[in-house]
């Protein structure tokens, strides 16, 4: 008899922007218990897990295009209020539940979760984390992930801060797990190439990594744009591209509203710049110098040992989270690249952070898995979660953050909550896109000029 199938496991993943359904969807994979994919392709197995994506519906929910360039598919995919999530969580049996959302949005599921699954005797094993880089609100954002029954650190330095910050209040760190960023991979740089030793190689790449919402005044990024222009001005026979996250109009997990794409229309880029949109990987894989202010691109391109600066230009400063690559050797100015200057990344550095490039990437998620697994199994089913924020502990905090997503101090949901039971009809599609549109163009265009009076 041949042997049996095993059972593909069932996974959800609520995400609530293109790098969260990105971040949510690529954990999904690495950590499903059982055969890793790489043994089950080497069987013949069908491999992966079972994947169903909810998109939570607000002012970031990805748009086609963006979903497109992520690249990363799923069994299922449709986009849900917090109620209408919690209702199907209610209704179906899922293995594992990955949310990948801002720290209140993980805070409402929790509590929701609690309270839907009441009387169930047995729920997923609930997975959360962050992104990327965590430079700023670290207390804030874990104490509200406290709950989960993973709380997924990206490296060795995030893992020993997590549980810090849970032990200091008190709170049970147990659930903290190092793992790695899902979406490092591709080849490893093989150096510079030199375009007059074979006719039709490609130019020398230097790519700048742009980020939403850092930096913020128009002063800076257009000193930065003006800065990679004259960059490429200076080196003719190189390829100068702006990686751009979004296309104006579309929001990513941070609003921009600013877009380069409108301050480069004021300038005259020669004909060796251009602005690029596409998978980070797909770029990496022709970039010779990676350039930008904090981009968790930035350890993308370590960990393939691409060439990679963090600019000093504007500061080593919090608020535009460059002070997180203080240690790493990448730190330069444009002055100095200018100059010729190539960073060596600290090891040492480049080790705590996750990055990996010593080749033990492909281990980084096994504890999760096994730890997954282990819950599973777990005799008499997994207990209710508990998070730390509470009615009790947190009376002023937490009830303002559970209406935020209409549930009510206990996870019910409020009365007159929003919820639907099939696709909305062509009126609603249409008023959906008007409200999206009228909050972008408040975004992108009266708030900067509202700010700029409030200078005068």
């Amino acid at each position: 008899m041949p042997a049996s199938t095993p059972k593909r496991p069932r996974i959800a993943v609520l995400a609530d922007s293109d790098t969260r359904w990105k971040w949510g969807a690529l954990t999904a994979h690495r950590i499903a218990p059982g055969p890793s994919m790489e043994a089950g392709a080497r069987e013949g197995a069908q491999v992966g897990p079972a994947l169903d994506g909810f998109l939570l519906r607000g002012r970031a929910t990805p748009t086609p295009r963006q979903l497109q360039e992520v690249g990363v598919r799923a069994d299922s995919l449709r986009e849900v209020t917090a109620v209408e999530f919690l209702r199907v969580m209610a209704e179906e049996s899922y293995d594992v539940l990955v949310l990948s959302l801002v720290g209140g949005g993980v805070q409402a599921m929790l509590h929701g979760l609690r309270r839907a699954w009441e009387g169930r005797t047995s729920r997923p094993v609930v997975v959360t984390g962050y992104v990327g880089v965590v430079y700023e609100k670290l207390a804030d954002g874990l104490l509200l992930r406290h709950g989960a029954d993973l709380v997924l650190a990206n490296s060795r330095q995030d893992a020993d801060r997590f549980r810090a910050v849970y032990e200091g209040v008190g709170a049970d760190a147990s659930a903290v797990t190092e793992v790695a960023l899902p979406f490092l991979g591709g080849a490893p740089y093989a150096g510079e190439h030199d375009p007059s030793a074979e006719q039709g190689r490609r130019p020398y790449t230097v790519v700048f990594a742009a980020q939403p919402s850092v930096p913020e005044s128009r002063k800076d990024r257009t000193y930065l744009l003006d800065r990679l222009v004259r960059h490429a001005r200076r080196h003719p026979e190189r390829e100068v591209l702006l990686k751009l996250r979004s296309k104006p109009g579309e929001h990513t997990t941070h609003i921009e509203e600013l877009p380069y794409q409108k301050l480069v229309q004021r300038l005259d880029p020669p004909a060796n710049f251009r602005l690029v949109y596409g998978n980070m990987g797909e770029v990496l894989d022709r970039t010779d110098l990676l350039v930008t202010v904090s981009s968790t691109a930035a350890l993308e391109s370590l960990h393939r040992r691409i060439p990679t600066v963090v600019l000093t230009d504007l500061g080593v400063r919090e608020s535009l989270g460059n002070h997180h690559f203080v240690g790493s050797g990448c730190l330069a100015s444009w002055d100095q690249l200018d100059a010729g200057h190539r960073p060596a990344p600290d090891e040492e550095w480049v080790s705590r952070q996750g990055v990996a490039a010593d080749g033990t990437y492909d281990s980084a998620f096994d504890a999760a898995r096994e730890r997954i697994a282990g819950l599973l199994d777990r005799p008499g089913g997994l207990p209710p979660l508990t998070p730390y924020y509470t009615p009790a502990t947190a009376p002023g905090y937490l009830p303002g953050i559970l209406a935020r997503h209409h549930l009510g101090p206990d996870g019910t949901p409020l009365p007159g909550a929003p919820a639907a039971d099939k696709e909305p009809g062509p009126v609603r599609q249409i008023v959906r896109r008007a409200a999206r549109g009228a909050y972008r163009h408040g975004v992108q265009r009266v708030a900067p000029v509202i700010r700029r009076m409030g200078e005068l």
